[in-house]
């Protein structure tokens, strides 16, 4: 079941934001964002290898098994990274490349030069007796670590996930491409299309979500079809790009309305750091997302509600989805004649609309960007 936050209208938040919007497509579809939505990151959660925590080591990123143990939660979608190989098959894997060990050498290769039948060969594999090439993952700061999980699993194909995923499951299909390649149009129009093939004769009723950091990919998927919703996916301006496109949330916001997209995605310290564009995105009617570690944070999961965020993208599903119930889920309160129901807020904060302001100017000062 998705999760969705009701409006009541004495919950404080920032009085001029209006409504999450609704979208009206040129072939009679209609979307929009729940009130409140929450989104597994890779799945059920993203790899750290190096963290400490067992919660981000429990499942393969960016598998069926991923997936399908985030569907255990009351969740709307799964985000998950979509990259093309060169026979032209949409696979699902984050990092540009992949790295194998082997007789005490890493290899190297890039996802977009395999084919198909290469990619599927590293990881367990599905052959009962079968073994796979030993996956390595390289970190930030250049270090080879064992890609090990407490529960591993096979890589996959984008066409896998839409057969062997819960059916009721939203797909949030990010578009994958290298941060330090310049694409021309033919090759992202190459991509896209096969990726479209795939979403088109299997989606069927699964709700969809394209998103991509790639601001040429994202304009061009919105013209090659009209039925999914586009959002933009930016840092917030906490890192910075060559394509100035990508280095702040007012970029991003232009980048929207010169091309019709649907919403943004942003690294939630982005947002925070300068909490007054919430205002200017609504205002503009485009639903807005949110990534990053924070979002583990359930106090930062329920500030992001107050200040009429549309959802989160998270790791720590089971958690994150237990505190957003906690906090914003409805219960319906009968009066005493019986005749009128109401819906309450569990848990609520008592903010006043000062307060609530305070927070929000704070919240610059305490993030460390």
């Amino acid at each position: 079941m998705a999760l969705k936050a009701v409006h009541v209208s004495d919950i404080p938040s920032i009085d001029i934001v209006p409504e999450s919007p609704l979208t009206r497509f040129s072939n009679g579809v209609e979307f929009k964002v729940p009130k409140f939505v929450v989104i597994g990151h890779r799945g059920h959660g993203m790899n750290a290898l190096q963290s400490l925590d067992r919660r981000m080591k429990a499942i393969k990123e960016n598998s069926i098994m991923s997936f399908n143990a985030a569907a255990n939660f009351p969740i709307d979608f799964v985000e998950f990274d979509v990259q093309v190989t060169n026979d032209d098959c949409p696979v699902i894997f984050h990092d540009d490349f992949i790295l194998s060990h082997e007789n005490g050498v890493v290899f190297e290769k890039r996802i977009t030069e395999l084919r198909l039948s290469e990619f599927l060969a590293y990881g367990p594999q599905r052959e009962v007796g079968k073994d796979g090439k030993v996956l390595v993952r390289k970190t930030k700061d250049g270090k080879i670590v064992q890609w090990e999980v407490e529960q591993d699993d096979s890589l996959c194909t984008l066409e896998e996930a839409f057969l062997k995923v819960e059916p009721s499951l939203g797909f949030n299909i990010e578009l994958k491409f290298d941060d330090h390649i310049v694409y021309d149009q033919d090759y992202l129009t190459h991509v896209l299309n096969a990726v479209l093939k795939v979403v088109f004769g299997h989606a069927k009723n699964r709700p969809i979500i394209f998103s991509t950091f790639q601001p040429d990919a994202a304009s061009l998927v919105k013209k090659l079809q009209s039925t999914y919703p586009v959002f933009f996916l930016t840092n917030g301006g906490c890192e910075i790009y060559e394509d100035e496109r990508r280095n702040s949330l007012e970029e991003a916001l232009k980048l929207c309305l010169e091309n019709g997209l649907q919403g943004i995605v942003s690294e939630i310290k982005g947002v925070f750091r300068n909490p007054g564009v919430v205002t200017k995105i609504k205002e503009s009617e485009l639903s807005l997302l949110t990534y990053g570690s924070l979002n583990n944070v359930p106090e930062a999961v329920y500030m992001q509600h107050l200040m009429g965020i549309d959802g989160v993208i998270v790791d720590l599903v089971q958690e994150i989805t237990e505190a957003v119930a906690n906090l914003i889920t409805s219960a319906i309160v009968v009066d005493e004649e019986g005749l009128n129901e109401k819906l309450q807020l569990h848990s609520k904060p008592k903010f006043s609309q000062k307060e609530l302001s305070f927070l929000l100017k704070l919240i610059p000062q305490l993030i460390q960007i």
